[in-house]
């Protein structure tokens, strides 16, 4: 699934006229490159959830044939629910079996097999790419890198989901492959963050963190990412 509801404020004035998702990088859109990574690890059924412009996305997957791949559309025209809600607006399309869920202004060249090979040997609900980089909000997990906690290093608020003897501070990356049993434990409803959801499992269930430091990750929020963008992923 790539969430591609959003609003886009950051990249003003593009998204004044236009979902993000079709930001160009290098010629490309950025629901392209990413539909095209998903190929890369076999992946060739997509849900994109829609709500801000949906019509130019509906209009590009159209006359492009889905780049290849079976794109289903998740309709959220009424009104946007971030990643939580957008995930369980769209859990019909994932009956069975794990699924890859990513943000599409997300570039990485993280090797998507070898994240969802880890999530099946540990067996989760859900295995978080994250990475050691400087980030206002950090994820705390233990030695085993399973998910202990949350903490805004700005306000100095943090959550935990159980203690811990260790807290290991990661970057969420904006991917995750999760697996079609966490979706009848979520007890959130309407419009909500897949985080609180991961922070309400972990204290009893297997969240983990991949880490992929050394990785390249861009989040093409904003116009300089970009150009950016463009050096990084031709």
């Amino acid at each position: 699934m790539l969430f591609a509801a959003g609003l886009g404020t950051r990249l003003k004035p593009f998204t004044d006229q236009h979902p993000k998702a079709l930001a160009r990088v290098n010629g490309r859109t950025l629901l392209e490159h990413n539909i095209r990574y998903l190929q890369k690890a076999g992946i060739w059924e997509v849900v994109v959830n829609v709500h801000h412009f949906p019509e130019q996305i509906e209009d590009l997957l159209l006359r492009h044939k889905g780049f290849g791949s079976t794109v289903h559309i998740s309709d959220e025209r009424s009104a946007v629910l971030e990643t939580g809600g957008g995930l369980m607006k769209a859990a019909p399309f994932f009956t069975e079996g794990d699924f890859v869920v990513m943000n599409v202004d997300i570039l990485t060249d993280l090797d998507l097999l070898q994240i969802i090979d880890a999530h099946r040997a540990h067996q989760a609900l859900a295995t978080l790419a994250v990475m050691n980089r400087s980030s206002s909000r950090q994820l705390l997990f233990d030695e085993e890198m399973q998910l202990c906690g949350w903490e805004n290093k700005q306000s100095g608020e943090q959550r935990m989901a159980r203690v811990s003897d260790t807290q290991r501070e990661f970057a969420f990356s904006g991917i995750q492959v999760i697996s079609s049993s966490f979706l009848p434990r979520v007890r959130q409803q309407g419009k909500f963050s897949i985080i609180d959801t991961y922070l309400d499992l972990a204290a009893t269930k297997p969240i983990m963190g991949f880490d992929h430091t050394g990785s390249q990750l861009l989040d093409v929020g904003k116009p300089e990412s970009l150009n950016r963008a463009e050096q990084l992923f031709p």
